[in-house]
C-alpha cells in the first residue's frame, strides 16, 4: 500500500490553515499552538524551528518532544474517519490533531480540548 502523501507535506504548509481555521471562529493562534503542545510536547520555540525547517508531518510526529498520553482520549469522527479506529501510528497523530483544531474551531472550552476535565 502506498503511503499517504499527507507524510511528505511539510507541516508549515498546513499549520497555516489550522490557525485560520480557529480564527475563523473566534479563537486563536495561541491556542491552536497550546493544543499542538498538548499534543507533542513542542514548545514554541521548538515549534517554530519546525515551521521553519519545513518539517514534514511524519518527521513531526516522530520526533515530538512529549507524545502526551492522554491523546488516545481523542476519539470521533474527522474527515469521516473514527480516530480510534486508524490503525497507522502517523495517521492516527494527523487525525488526533485535526480532531483537537476541529474541537477548537467549534468553540469546545480548552480544558475539555486538552482532555483535564
Amino acid at each position: 500500500m502506498a503511503r499517504h502523501r499527507i507524510y511528505t507535506t511539510s507541516f508549515a504548509s498546513v499549520y497555516p490553515h489550522y490557525v485560520a481555521k480557529a480564527e475563523k471562529k473566534g479563537r486563536t493562534k495561541q491556542e491552536v499552538d497550546e493544543t499542538i503542545a498538548w499534543l507533542t510536547g513542542y514548545g514554541a520555540a521548538e515549534l517554530d524551528a519546525v515551521l521553519a525547517a519545513k518539517t514534514d508531518f511524519e518527521t513531526f510526529f516522530a520526533e515530538a518532544p512529549k507524545p502526551n498520553p492522554a491523546r488516545d482520549k481523542v476519539t470521533g469522527v474527522i474527515c469521516g474517519v473514527r480516530v480510534e479506529e486508524v490503525e497507522e501510528t502517523t495517521m492516527r497523530e494527523i487525525r488526533i490533531l485535526d480532531k483537537l483544531v476541529d474541537e477548537l474551531a467549534k468553540g469546545k472550552a480548552m480544558e475539555k480540548i486538552l482532555r483535564t476535565t
